[in-house]
């Protein structure tokens, strides 16, 4: 599924729902159940434990009441859980240039190329020679001037919506009629078979009752807004103005409550349009076994050693999570009204691979081989399936990237889970056995602490995800020159691709595996820290050691001072 990763604010839908539900006619909403948390452990390397002492967790702080505009890039002394960036800059770096230029693949839905924040660092492939319609540099790519994209066709057609993985095993299975493409790889074992028509058929149900809730919500705030605004006398509904009010009426006093939830839960109409959306889309595309996209790409679908097919419309139709995610990594820093990206002295490579559905095994592959085989030193992977059925094909890329010395960053998505029991694709253990030595899993941590350390959402896994980082209220790029925020893992592995790029391009001759182990041997420690655990809706909390490998969050300015002497002793 495609890795906009569900923010936290729409897991609070469900639970907003059962309110709405039994009061959206009466027109005095009751109070809302607090949100629900969710969670899901990925996989991550079990090398690399720390070698030397790994910064302790420092004294507890009082947390702010909103997250600052940069605050993945603070420190603690800010009263935020950031990875210490800023002061890394200011005591570590300062009057010191970075030494090389590092590229950067960002695998994902598209970028949006004119962005003023991001135009400047884009990958310029130096043996293309733009819209000549040939191939210059002979590498079976025609025009691929920014990266690649392998869900589109050569006349220029792209891949908007796509199925679920689910569903695609659930029309193998079934041998759907009109299902295309899928249908023409092999059914899988009778297991298999199993498991994914009951996923599929569980995931339809959940969409149909979604749809529900979520038009329910609607009428909820469509009611509040309604009675606040004639009750306060106002257009303008603030919470530090409903916040204020003193209700005369118990409709206005119920309308004040619900109001008050909404908005500490972040659900605005904005929220409620893009989960309408979303769940309208899945109806439509992700769980239609008869929707087919592939014509449109045109390949031998069930070929999976094909490599040369797509385009090279690296934006495509919806460029939004792209965009943000290379926006935190490297943002063109000094833009009037802009952020700053992590990594400064950086080139982003988009390579278009995932739509709004589920990424193709295929297609992962030849993103993985194309970023390797086009010189990229990390790659970010900002998404994550249930179902891998083609894994083999993206187990051999993966090893391909790691023997070419390619450090592989993957988000551990967002489902509340812990990975050891239901683990996000692609993951890092080979079915042949193995793992790769460069690959680092990221779960997210939100800016709140204390309890709240881990993002309500995170995956996470004790032996699977192996840092954390910052991935709540992320503000980054966006289509059109603009900046939003976003939640999700998606935003928290950039974090550590951008925090990857940074330390190589300052110390050129550390390799990605050092890169690698700095990052987590340097990780803050909160190992007893206790927090809710991500996912749990009672509220039942665990040790953060227990979320992931390294039980810490990344930190810019440990990783710099350990990247100093790990660099000093090498040649």
């Amino acid at each position: 599924m495609r890795t906009i990763m569900k923010s936290l604010r729409f897991a609070a839908l469900t639970l907003l729902a059962a309110c709405a539900s039994t009061k959206a006619t009466t027109g005095a909403p009751a109070p809302a159940a607090a949100p629900a948390t969710a969670s899901n452990p990925t996989s991550a390397t079990s090398a690399s434990r720390p070698a030397v002492p790994a910064p302790a967790a420092p004294k507890a702080f009082t947390p702010l009441t909103e997250a600052p505009r940069d605050w993945q890039l603070l420190d603690v002394s800010d009263r935020v859980a950031g990875i210490s960036e800023r002061k890394a800059e200011r005591e570590l770096l300062a009057g010191k240039q970075p030494k090389r230029t590092v590229l950067v693949a960002v695998i994902d839905g598209g970028i949006d190329t004119a962005h003023v924040a991001l135009r400047a660092n884009l990958w310029s492939n130096p043996k293309e020679v733009a819209g000549n319609g040939k191939d210059d540099d002979n590498n079976g790519y025609v025009d691929d001037v920014h990266g690649w994209n392998f869900i589109g066709g050569k006349d220029g057609k792209d891949v908007q919506y796509d199925l679920l993985e689910v569903t695609r095993l659930y029309v193998r299975c079934t041998k759907a009629p009109n299902a295309g493409a899928t249908t023409k790889l092999p059914a899988p074992d009778a297991a298999t078979c199993k498991r994914a028509t009951e996923e599929y058929q569980k995931q339809r149900e959940q969409n149909q009752n979604m749809q529900q809730q979520v038009g329910q919500i609607a009428m909820v705030m469509t009611r509040a807004n309604e009675i606040l605004r004639r009750a306060m006398n106002t257009d303008s509904l603030t919470k530090a103005k409903v916040s204020a009010f003193q209700p005369a009426s118990n409709d206005a006093n119920q309308a004040k409550i619900m109001w008050l939830r909404l908005a500490d839960a972040g659900i605005t109409p904005e929220e409620l349009e893009d989960a309408k959306k979303e769940v309208e889309s899945k109806a439509k595309y992700g769980l239609n076994p008869d929707y087919d996209p592939r014509t449109i790409v045109g390949d031998d679908y069930a070929n999976l050693s094909e490599r040369k097919y797509g385009n090279a419309d690296v934006m495509g139709p919806d460029a939004k999570h792209g965009t943000h995610v290379s926006g935190i990594i490297g943002g063109v820093r000094g833009t009037p009204g802009g952020i700053d990206g992590i990594a400064t002295n950086v080139k982003i490579m988009m390579i278009r691979t995932v739509p709004d559905g589920d990424e193709r095994d295929k297609d992962i592959a030849n993103a993985i081989r194309y970023a390797a085989d086009n010189g990229a030193n990390v790659i970010n992977m900002s998404f994550g399936k249930g179902f891998s059925p083609e894994k083999v094909a993206v187990d051999d890329a993966v090893k391909y990237a790691d023997s070419k010395g390619v450090l592989m960053v993957h988000a551990a998505g967002n489902d509340g889970e812990n990975l050891a029991e239901k683990p996000s694709f692609p993951t890092p253990a080979y079915l042949s056995g193995g793992r790769p030595n460069n690959w680092i899993e990221v779960g997210a941590s939100s800016w709140k602490g204390l309890d709240s350390l881990a993002a309500p959402f995170s995956n996470y896994g004790k032996a699977q995800v192996d840092v954390f980082a910052p991935g709540v209220d992320i503000l980054s790029t966006v289509p059109g020159g603009g900046y939003e925020r976003e939640s999700g893992t998606s935003m928290a592995a950039p974090v550590v691709t951008g925090l990857a790029a940074m330390l190589m391009s300052y110390f050129p001759n550390l390799s990605a595996a050092d890169v690698k182990r700095i990052i987590l041997d340097s990780a803050t420690r909160y190992a007893d820290q206790k927090v809710v655990r991500p996912g749990a809706e009672n509220g039942e909390q665990v040790p953060f050691g227990s979320l992931s490998i390294t039980g810490g969050v990344v930190n810019a300015y440990s990783a710099v001072k350990l990247a100093e002497q790990m660099s000093t002793t090498k040649p």
